[in-house]
């Protein structure tokens, strides 16, 4: 501690001495409890304690409470210390305040005087420890205490650059805990202006608040776009060095560039403005180049900037994915980074060319460095590179490279990690499917599969290969075949059993001909697995035999003897034991028709969404093929045959899997279903493209259906419904030009999916001109969530690339359930609910003049049940209702109050869990 000798607190020395030399547990307790003795005998019984000795005693006590001791008394002492003049001492008392007082204790209200005082101080350092203090508090009185003032700190003229520094940062702390901090209006272009400021602290602050503040508001904050793009170029391009003063091992400014490439990252490319779009291109060229040259320094730090700035570069490249030479240039850039010796630099490239193998422009230019991403997969010697490599190899895949890549990714899995081979399992499932040419190779790579890696086979990926046997006849004898000869080796996984009792079971009859596979022994091969297997495959292999019974009345009485067997029919397991009783009695009673009728083939499965494609995009969301479609997962059993056809000739189009429609046949059923496509969307007059926001998000808090986006080329419509914690999501995409939209290719960005799990279908690449097309949603709640998902749609118009983002009408409020309360009720859970870790209030301006009954309507379609004649004040609104989650239930209550003389509202919000309060605050906040 030698800051503490120096400022002559030998006092302090001496006992973080004696606690160092503590031998046990016991002497330091028995030290540390003497010591707090003396302090509290101090600040009791002497009244003429100086600045300097409560300075000494708070310390003792600060490093008290960070040795894991409670500290119960000196907060005054602390506070105190705030008012002095002294540098030391006041830093001290901010420290002890920072770390030990409560934002509840009785004390806050001093503290926030205290710090007001520090804030107007004309000395900036006692403003930097009022503005870090503030910080490191962060709570919500502090952003109701300050929210006005630090505004005007950062933006003053007055201001010296270290204060403007951090209160930029202290703001962003703030806006993190309570978004409503941030003023709009003439604020908003002031604090952009901040991208101008020539003090590198000043300037690198704002970014980082700017770029909070974009991702909350992009449209308010949009002008930064030019602003960020000046002051890059005077960075990377200019021939002077902007910032020449922060050139660090020869690179000017990286962590500032990397943090305005960031921010351009918040926004499509700058289209409207040619300028500013050929400065940025220049930009990134001159990265580009700078990269190519021989570094300047050996030194490490010199090539971790400059790759730092490269990467954020080559990420903004991908956002954008409008310029291919940029595209391309990046790729073979990151192709060099492959074989370089520094393992986080092939990480890096690695992950980033995953990305450019999805665009239409740099695809090819990818997949030229095909061999040496196979040898990162199987010479690596770390596990997340290798990883990467698996990824790469199945990003860059097409028809020309998936015979090899699926053969290489096969080979390396039988010494692949354990921790990857599942999802590399997944991929190459997908991959022999997608691109297979011929089908037999298709049925040769899954049971490759399943012989490989047999334990990391999945469901899924087993039921997908019956699937696609049973709808393509010109595979099934080869099929039949390749099975059968691959229940014959000495070891065989039960998955194999599964499938080969699977495939015997419907297509036996297609190899019986030949001697060697011939029922008898097609029956004794499956029968000898029997007793090794779970009790699940057990009853799919009784299934199976009763349909050789059907296919083979020879191995009848053979068949007979097994379900007659003990360990069948007097099985503990009641499934076993159910299926031989009543298949014994099938073979017994049916005559040749009726169980030729019953246990008849299979009918081809109706296509659908991948089940493998569901499962690997949970493991890697949004990294999937475009286009590979299943049936639904047969059921391993013989389920009556007219049963299956009823299935089978589902319109798989309006199959309501999520349960959500009336049941067909219902009077509400018809005209009003999300599946009626052609329904009031467009039939209705359509909506002015000038009346009509490019995407009018925040009226889909309180409806379900309307148009969600519109420009000159494309109008977006959206009808969606709810129940509990499920939601289904129709957008319906319309061309309002006389010319093809090509290329159509939506993406969700969404990562939280372990709160909202949200699923997007395929849909057709091309939109005809005038045409609509539709694409669906599927959305669960598994807990709450903040924000809201959004989605890019690109696509390419007269040759043009086009991009377009917005947000999904997808919020907490959509999983309400209505509730319905009475008036003690609602108030006696109104007091219950009544803790600062349950309520959430926000007060706010009414945006015209108050008009009740539109904020009527607005509750009325927010998803919570309004309760009239509950609140003693006829203004004021209440409401209630409960959350559904997969997770729990939270229970909602709401009370909005307006005040017309003042034009204000307050909104209070009630609930079981903090974080559901305050997100359905933030949601209603400044919405009337």
């Amino acid at each position: 501690m030698p800051a503490v000798r120096g400022d002559g607190m030998r006092g302090l020395a001496v006992f973080i001495s004696d606690i160092r030399n503590c031998k046990s547990k016991e002497a330091e307790i028995k030290r540390i409890n003497k010591e707090l003795a003396n302090i509290r005998s101090k600040f009791k019984g002497d009244k003429t304690l100086d600045g300097y000795q409560k300075k000494k005693y708070v310390c003792k006590l600060l490093f008290i409470f960070l040795l894991g001791h409670d500290i119960d008394f000196g907060h005054m002492e602390a506070v105190n210390l705030l008012s002095s003049n002294k540098y030391s001492e006041k830093q001290i008392g901010y420290l002890f305040i920072s770390v030990l007082v409560n934002t509840n204790s009785d004390l806050i209200k001093l503290i926030i005087q205290s710090i007001k005082n520090d804030l107007q101080s004309r000395n900036p350092i006692h403003v930097n420890l009022a503005l870090q203090c503030i910080a490191n508090i962060g709570s919500k009185d502090m952003a109701e205490a300050f929210g006005t003032e630090i505004p005007k700190l950062l933006v003053s003229g007055d201001t010296m650059d270290v204060v403007k520094q951090s209160a930029a940062l202290c703001l962003l702390r703030l806006f993190r805990k309570s978004p409503e901090i941030i003023p709009g209006g003439e604020w908003t272009s002031r604090i952009i202006h901040l991208l101008n400021d020539p003090h590198m602290g000043v300037v690198t602050a704002a970014t980082s608040l700017i770029d909070a503040l974009v991702k909350k508001n992009p449209e308010e904050y949009k002008g930064c776009v030019t602003l960020a793009v000046a002051r890059l170029s005077r960075i990377v391009t200019a021939s002077y060095t902007d910032l020449q003063d922060y050139t660090y091992y020869f690179v000017p400014a990286p962590w500032l560039s990397v943090k305005l490439l960031r921010l351009l990252q918040n926004y499509t490319p700058p289209s409207e403005e040619p300028g500013v779009r050929g400065r940025l291109s220049e930009c990134l060229e001159t990265i580009f180049n700078k990269a190519q040259e021989p570094p300047k320094s050996k030194k490490v730090q010199h090539s971790n900037a400059k790759n730092a700035v490269l990467f954020e570069a080559i990420s903004l490249i991908i956002h954008n994915d409008s310029e291919p030479n940029l595209l391309v240039r990046a790729c073979n850039q990151l192709g060099q980074f492959l074989s370089n010796r520094e393992t986080n630099l092939r990480y890096l490239a690695l992950e980033s060319m995953c990305h450019l193998a999805t665009s239409e422009f740099s695809h090819e230019a990818v997949k030229k460095h095909q061999e040496v991403v196979i040898l990162s997969m199987k010479m690596e010697k770390d596990v997340s590179v290798r990883q990467q490599a698996v990824d790469l190899l199945y990003a860059m895949c097409d028809k020309t490279n998936a015979e090899e890549i699926v053969q290489e990714m096969l080979a390396y899995l039988e010494t692949a990690d354990y921790s990857i081979r599942e999802e590399m399992v997944l991929k190459v499932a997908i991959l022999s499917e997608k691109y297979a040419t011929d089908f037999t190779w298709y049925v040769d790579v899954i049971l490759n599969l399943i012989r490989i890696a047999g334990d990391y086979v999945s469901e899924e990926v087993w039921y997908r290969v019956i699937q696609i046997v049973i709808n393509r006849e010109e595979v099934q004898g080869y099929a039949a075949k390749t099975v059968f000869e691959a229940l014959q080796a000495p070891t065989c996984h039960e998955n194999m059993v599964k499938v080969g009792g699977y495939i015997l079971g419907e297509f036996g009859n297609l190899i019986a001909g030949d001697t060697r596979s011939s029922p008898q022994v097609q029956f004794e091969l499956l029968h000898s697995k029997y007793h090794l297997c779970s009790a699940a495959t057990r009853a799919l292999l009784l299934s199976t035999y009763i349909k050789l019974v059907n296919l083979f009345p020879e191995i009848k009485n053979r068949v007979q003897e097994v379900f007659r067997a003990d360990s069948n029919l007097r099985s503990a397991d009641v499934e076993l034991q159910q299926r031989a009783s009543e298949y014994l009695q099938l073979s017994i009673v049916a005559s040749s028709d009726v169980l030729a009728t019953v246990l008849e083939e299979m009918p081809a499965f109706p296509e659908r969404e991948s089940s493998i494609l569901a499962v690997l995009k949970k493991k890697k969301p949004g990294r999937i093929p475009d286009e590979v479609r299943e049936s639904k997962s047969p059921l391993p059993n013989a389920t009556p045959a007219p049963i299956i056809n009823n299935i089978a000739n589902t319109n798989s189009s309006s199959a309501d899997l999520l349960g959500l429609s009336t049941p067909p046949g219902s009077t509400a059923n018809t005209g009003n279903g999300l599946f009626d496509v052609l329904g009031d969307l467009y039939t209705t007059p359509k909506i002015s493209p000038s009346t009509v926001p490019q995407n009018n998000i925040k009226k889909f808090l309180f409806k379900n259906n309307g148009v969600l986006f519109e420009n000159d080329l494309i109008q977006i419509g959206v009808k969606s419904e709810f129940r509990q914690n499920l939601g289904r999501i129709g957008l319906f995409y319309g061309n309002k030009t006389q010319s093809p939209i090509q290329n159509v290719h939506p993406e969700l960005h969404w990562t939280d999916l372990h709160k909202l799990n949200v699923q997007m279908k395929p849909m057709e690449p091309v939109l005809e001109a005038g045409a609509q097309i539709q694409q669906m949603l599927t959305a669960e709640c598994i807990e709450d969530f903040p924000d809201t998902p959004s989605m890019s749609v690109s696509f390419i118009y007269n040759s043009v690339p086009q991009k377009i983002s917005m947000k999904l009408p997808l919020t907490l409020n959509k999983f309400f359930e209505p509730t319905e309360m009475n008036g003690e009720s609602f108030f006696a859970r109104w007091k219950n609910l009544g803790g600062e870790q349950q309520r959430a209030q926000k007060i706010f301006k009414a945006q015209g003049s108050i008009d009740l009954a539109a904020a009527r309507t607005k509750l009325s379609g927010f998803g919570m049940q309004l309760l009239d004649g509950i609140d003693p004040n006829p203004d004021n609104f209440v409401c209630a209702g409960i959350v559904h989650t997969r997770m729990q239930q939270v229970g909602c209550l709401m009370r909005l109050e307006p005040n017309k003389q003042a034009q204000m509202f307050r909104l209070t919000v009630r609930s079981s869990k903090e974080t559901v309060s305050q997100e359905i605050c933030d949601l209603l906040a400044d919405q009337f």
